[in-house]
């Protein structure tokens, strides 16, 4: 009987450069999905790839083998050996599979607790395998779920909605001093990757204009064209925070480059009105004296390390309920998959007593030419009838034996006490 199993690699069990090489393209994964199928290795099959994690999720008679030629694969297109592969692999079966899917999509088994990411990635990778004809019908209710769990840990849970990076807790903190950040200007000094991605952050939340000063004019103006902003000389940058309001530094300085006279200056042509400063430097940019100018706000990056901090304590809490919601639905869906594995039963037998009912009234109707239309309504009311009549016991006993734990035994004598072809599970259209 086919099992359901997951084996892969994440950022726990496998360094990073071989997560890297085993990420592989659409066109290679494609590749890989049918050969899979084609040989009979897996009913049914799908592959997560991303750069912390490379999963196969399927269906096999033979998990262990299926695992093998999967990672094989996968490795072949990069060089990589299976036996360099194996030691770096987990391999989960039946309900600890499920388990790991809906942990996964749910973001509980990401590398950043939490991230929302992952769940677009899954998508991305069941809709690969469904244009791949791979799916069937246990995946498709495995991913279903899994995506339903994912969406009720984001509306039921916190565990997503503290800011985790210090970039993004600086798009918290600015949101707490102004409420809104719509039509918030930002002033970035210097062209630093954190200061970058800050500055894109609190765009994301509506801040604009963006004014961008660095030392080296050609940096400043390619920096202010890819934020949609304009470059500002870098020795005007003190008499331009008097029209902004967040400063983001992020210089390699040695030394404070914004000076308390400076902001002083900006906030009395401001009235005073509050200007946030984020500096993400080390040494730090923002001359500590600011943090004493009334509606001066500066965060520096122990400040912002400390709000990640507290926000992944937040992350951990949640995650705990989010956890036991992930149990629940585990449960559930055990019951749902031990009812899809007595379908194909039912649907076989069903099919078998409407080609005999079928025959049957053929024949009878051979030897009445005379019979009226009304007379063959009858006939064919009267032999759907007692298929479905004969239908009903095993039926119901098929699906109480799916709580029952017994299914396949049962599933097993119906078939033989029928005469049933053991029917294969179909491919998704």
């Amino acid at each position: 009987m086919a099992t359901l199993f997951v084996a892969g690699m994440n950022h726990r069990s496998a360094g990073v450069e071989l997560r890297e090489q085993l990420a592989l393209e659409e066109d290679k994964l494609r590749g890989i999905l049918a050969d899979l199928n084609d040989r009979g290795l897996c009913a049914e099959v799908m592959i997560l790839s991303t750069c912390n994690r490379v999963e196969v999720y399927g269906l096999a008679e033979a998990p262990g083998e299926a695992r093998a030629a999967a990672f094989r694969a996968l490795g072949a297109a990069r060089g990589v050996s299976l036996a360099q592969v194996e030691p770096c692999l987990y391999h989960k079966t039946e309900s600890e599979a499920v388990l790991h899917a809906f942990r996964v999509a749910a973001s509980l088994d990401s590398m950043i607790l939490g991230e929302p990411q992952i769940l677009g990635q899954v998508k991305d990778a069941f809709a690969l395998a469904q244009s791949c004809r791979t799916v069937g019908p246990t995946l498709h209710a495995l991913m279903t779920q899994a995506f339903s769990v994912a969406k009720r840990i984001r509306t039921e849970t916190e565990v997503g909605r503290h800011a985790v990076s210090a970039s993004y807790a600086a798009v918290e903190l600015a949101r707490k001093i102004f409420g809104s950040l719509e039509d918030k200007a930002v002033l970035l000094v210097g062209a630093g990757e954190m200061g970058e991605l800050a500055a894109r952050h609190l765009m994301e939340q509506g801040a604009m204009p963006v004014y961008v000063a660095n030392r080296t004019w050609s940096r400043a103006q390619d920096l202010a064209q890819a934020l949609s902003g304009t470059a500002v000389p870098y020795e005007q940058f003190p008499a331009t925070m008097a029209a902004v309001d967040v400063v983001i530094t992020s210089t390699a300085a040695p030394e404070p480059i914004v000076r308390a006279l400076e902001v002083d200056r900006a906030l009395h042509s401001r009235r005073h009105r509050p200007l946030f400063f984020i500096d993400l430097a080390v040494p730090r940019n923002v001359e500590p004296a600011v943090n004493d100018l009334e509606g001066a706000f500066c965060y520096d990056v122990d400040d912002l390390r400390l709000v990640v901090e507290a926000n992944l304590r937040e992350r951990h809490k949640e995650a705990q309920r989010a956890e036991a919601l992930v149990e629940r639905e585990v449960a559930k869906f055990a019951a749902r998959l031990r009812d899809l594995e007595v379908v194909p039963t039912i649907v076989s037998l069903r099919e078998k007593l409407e080609t005999i009912r079928l025959g049957e009234l053929d024949k009878a109707l051979s030897r009445l030419p005379a019979a009226s239309d009304e007379t063959r309504q009858v006939m064919e009311a009267l032999s759907q009838a007692i298929v479905n009549k004969v239908l009903h016991a095993p039926i119901v006993k098929l699906k109480d034996s799916t709580r029952q734990g017994h299914h396949a035994r049962l599933a097993e004598l119906i078939s033989e006490l029928f005469g049933l072809r053991r029917p294969q599970r179909e491919r998704e259209p």
